[in-house]
């Protein structure tokens, strides 16, 4: 690990945007949000946090596996430019950690991942809904997660840290100076004082081991199931869910078909000496994002459903996030505790919603 004394941010900007596509989180009037960002047309830092998360960067909210040229099935692996995301929330870098685990022998994840280069920043405030000390996703960047790690000073300088090979190499040719123990300590005073600051979730704590005891009735789901409303809000906003469906899609004419589904195709099969007949029907496998809130999402094909109740649904959502049953594989929760479910659901079961019911009601 090195660590250095960064004077100007929109040196490391430009720096990093001359070897790969810049991607920032830009604050509009309020609406955080990622954007690419053209070099030296680079945004002000913001800790506040985007709506969506970084997670369709890696996990593509709808992309093509494979083609059937009418002879041959083709896989479609993206092959994505090098790109850095600059100045990730501490909990979208371990919910990133988290799919890595989760997407480890998945090609088209993998293929846009090893491309990424992850700057990550501390957060020196907590934010509202957060509560990422209590489920070990910061404030801090932890070490695992970010190759380059940035640390706002009160003197208006930056610590930077560089964590990973990657990270290290990527600061090559940047002129810096070595931070001092003095820098550095700074870091985990600042970090200490804004874990202090976060007000009591202690209820979140005392949900999750009711929730592992299982201590909760059936009509206690059923009443919570109610208010669900199967919008897919919180699957889709949560940095960590992966649900996915799959489906086989038809397209005629693909060489004379302008749009840009047509075109995505053809683009994939360049270089795979794969040429198709002009009058050549190519069937398309797509898969796209799901959601285990969905009525139909484990419907089987006999058409019984082990979920059918909006209750049940509930239930094996919430379980997914913070059994114990999971901790041997992932080594955590599978919830950062970002607080977009809180934010987003209209029938209010969000994480806090959820867990002061379970300590009160169920």
């Amino acid at each position: 690990m090195q660590q250095y004394l960064l004077e100007s941010l929109h040196e490391l900007q430009l720096h990093l945007s001359r070897s790969r596509q810049f991607f920032q989180v830009v604050d509009d009037d309020g609406d955080p949000h990622w954007q690419y960002v053209e070099p030296g047309e680079f945004h002000p830092m913001t800790h506040n946090m985007p709506l969506s998360s970084a997670k369709s960067f890696f996990f593509a909210e709808q992309e093509p596996l494979y083609v059937f040229d009418g002879q041959f099935f083709r896989e479609t692996l993206p092959e994505p430019e090098p790109f850095v995301l600059f100045g990730v929330l501490s909990c979208d870098l371990m919910a990133i950690h988290y799919q890595d685990i989760f997407f480890e022998q998945d090609p088209y994840y993998q293929a846009r991942r090893q491309r990424a280069l992850l700057v990550g920043i501390d957060c020196v405030h907590p934010c509202q809904e957060g509560f990422c000390y209590l489920v070990n996703a910061g404030p801090g960047v932890r070490d695992e997660t970010a190759d380059l790690i940035l640390h706002p000073l009160s003197d208006g300088n930056w610590l930077l840290v560089a964590v990973t090979a990657m990270g290290k190499e990527s600061l090559k040719g940047l002129p810096l100076v070595q931070a001092t123990p003095h820098d550095i300590s700074l870091r985990w005073d600042d970090l200490s004082h804004c874990e202090q600051q976060f007000e009591d979730h202690s209820y979140i704590s005392t949900g999750i081991n009711k929730l592992n005891a299982d201590d909760m009735s059936a009509s206690f789901w059923q009443d919570v199931g109610v208010q669900c409303l199967g919008c897919s809000g919180c699957t889709t906003l949560c940095p960590t869910c992966s649900c996915y469906g799959t489906q086989s899609l038809q397209i005629d004419q693909v060489p004379n078909n302008s749009t840009q589904e047509s075109s995505a195709i053809q683009g994939s099969l360049a270089g795979q000496d794969c040429q198709l007949g002009q009058d050549q029907p190519v069937s398309q496998q797509v898969r796209f994002w799901d959601s285990c809130l969905y009525e139909g999402f484990q419907r089987e094909a006999s058409f019984h459903n082990p979920a059918e109740q909006a209750g049940e649904r509930v239930k094996r959502f919430w379980y997914h996030k913070f059994s114990d049953d999971f901790l041997p594989e992932f080594g955590r929760y599978g919830c950062v505790g970002c607080g977009r479910c809180e934010r987003t659901c209209p029938g209010v079961i969000g994480v806090h919603s959820i867990m002061k019911r379970i300590v009160n009601d169920a």
